[in-house]
């Protein structure tokens, strides 16, 4: 059954997020890797534990180096690293996208692309799937340096609205999740993702 108010965006830091996409039976075993649930059954596990091996280990190194976090960009580049070694053992046709906010970074945050081959690109948007068919091009034409949060909002919004009308699977439900100075918080949720 299809599960239309699943949050597939879980917070790895205080300030920063991964959002993934997939086969859920993929989304599961990529968030679960190295956890020894790998008896679990996909449909099964719990969702709230999305990328909890990735975020367990941002949080190891971090213990281990003096409470030094991670920028962005190396979140980006270890998360590109295990698709990669996956990849060569069993791969997960998972796709990602990792925002955060850093403090020594030009305007703050940063935004990746990876796709389930391991690649990774830093971009100023982001889409995946067959939705991105049809939001990338709003996004080009939107999208300008200096936007504020609202602005962005406003970006994603007629995204929605334009899902809503044209893509084939009707979505009802989305969530629109906000990374920045104050960390991670939801600015919109059309349910409750823990409503299954």
């Amino acid at each position: 059954m299809y599960q239309q108010n699943l949050d597939k965006i879980a917070e790895l830091s205080s300030h920063s997020a991964m959002g993934v996409s997939g086969p859920n039976c993929d989304l599961v075993n990529f968030s679960e890797l190295g956890t020894g649930l790998s008896d679990v059954t996909p449909h099964l596990a719990p969702y709230h534990d999305q990328c909890r091996y990735i975020s367990k280990n941002l949080a190891l190194y971090e213990l281990s180096n003096d409470g030094m976090k991670l920028s962005t960009h190396a979140q980006a580049n270890f998360c590109r690293g295990e698709l990669a070694k996956a990849l060569r053992k069993g791969p997960f046709q998972v796709n990602v996208i990792l925002g955060g906010y850093d403090e020594n970074v030009p305007n703050g945050g940063s935004l990746y692309v990876m796709d389930y081959l391991g690649s990774c690109q830093k971009v100023n948007y982001g889409a995946q799937g067959y939705a991105s068919n049809f939001t990338l091009s709003i996004m080009d034409r939107d999208w300008e340096e200096g936007l504020n949060e609202e602005q962005a909002v406003k970006i994603v919004e007629h995204c929605i609205r334009e899902l809503n009308m044209r893509f084939l699977l009707n979505q009802s439900n989305f969530i629109i999740k906000v990374v920045d100075k104050d960390g991670v918080r939801t600015v919109k949720a059309d349910s409750d993702p823990t409503d299954n």
